[in-house]
């Protein structure tokens, strides 16, 4: 029996749509903080406005990643890729959490030479927490932004993209305490600054790479969107067993494989109308992309 593969033609299109407006603008704004916030460290005298920029610069890379992906992993199936193009995505996170640990290290490194050397930090200047603000403010809107677009297409690139945005966030709260502390007196709070972006900012990027390699390696779904996929099989009228119920996820999608079991006095055509049922259940109820159904025959047993 050929195994049917969900039809991706009705919500693809404004799938892609929506994931590609959202980063054109993730990509405007990464422009003009990344700009804003390196030219004003340097005039400044801010280590750690300079390295909120970097970070900002990495988003902008991120984000013709996104795009390059989001182009890529709407292809209609071929005869090489015959379950689609999905896993452009997976591929995707897994080198932006490979950009973001070494940005990350980056800036570990920059922030530990300027700890190491107290005597070099120089005093900032009151523009650079101006600065500082703005981003914070710019940052923490986009996030808002691409997280609410993520979560109605459901895509994980986009959603780790979102959260890639909410670290800029995060990181630019802690540059503005640092050029603070550093303008009270306290020079050693900017580099400091500095370190706690750059660890922030190398663990996501483990995080998104980790999470990333693991779909690509055929994760399973979690233990509850299996547990429900068994009982959704179970409840399904002529199933009298299951067994041999595997997933893997192909970027947000999910393949399911699974053995059922049916009277072994029954027609052929009543078996397979069965296997039919179970993957039309399963594909409403979940997002599904293709299920691989084996028949098995057994004593029905006394009714």
């Amino acid at each position: 029996m050929e195994p049917p593969v969900r039809n991706l033609d009705d919500d693809t299109p404004a799938r892609h749509a929506a994931s590609r407006r959202s980063t054109l603008v993730s990509v405007a704004v990464n422009i003009m903080l990344s700009t804003g916030q390196i030219v004003v460290g340097f005039i400044s005298a801010s280590q750690g406005l300079i390295a909120d920029g970097i970070h900002s610069l990495s988003d902008l890379a991120a984000d013709f990643v996104v795009l390059l992906a989001n182009h890529h992993s709407k292809k209609a199936p071929d005869e090489d890729h015959q379950y689609g193009h999905q896993r452009y995505e997976n591929a995707a996170s897994l080198v932006l959490g490979g950009l973001l640990l070494a940005v990350g290290l980056g800036m570990l490194w920059a922030a530990a030479h300027k700890l190491a050397t107290p005597e070099s930090i120089p005093q900032v200047h009151v523009v650079a927490l101006w600065v500082a603000l703005s981003a914070l403010a710019a940052k923490e809107l986009l996030f808002r932004y691409m997280l609410r677009v993520a979560e109605r297409v459901r895509s994980t690139m986009l959603i780790a993209n979102a959260w890639h945005a909410r670290s800029d966030a995060a990181s630019s709260l802690v540059v503005a305490g640092g050029i603070v502390g550093n303008l009270l007196g306290y020079p050693l709070l900017d580099p400091v600054a500095a370190l706690v972006v750059g660890l922030m900012v190398a663990r996501m990027g483990w995080n998104f790479a980790w999470s990333a390699l693991s779909d690509l390696m055929d994760r399973a779904v979690d233990a509850e969107t299996l547990a429900g996929m068994r009982a959704m099989i179970e409840d399904t009228p002529g199933v009298l067993g299951v067994h041999d119920l595997r997933t893997r996820k192909m970027a947000d999608l999910i393949v399911v494989d699974v053995h059922l079991e049916v009277a072994g006095e029954i027609p052929v055509r009543a078996g397979h109308d069965i296997a039919e049922e179970v993957e039309r259940r399963l594909m409403a109820a979940f997002p599904v992309l293709n299920v691989m159904t084996h028949v098995d025959p057994v004593e029905a047993g006394p009714s």
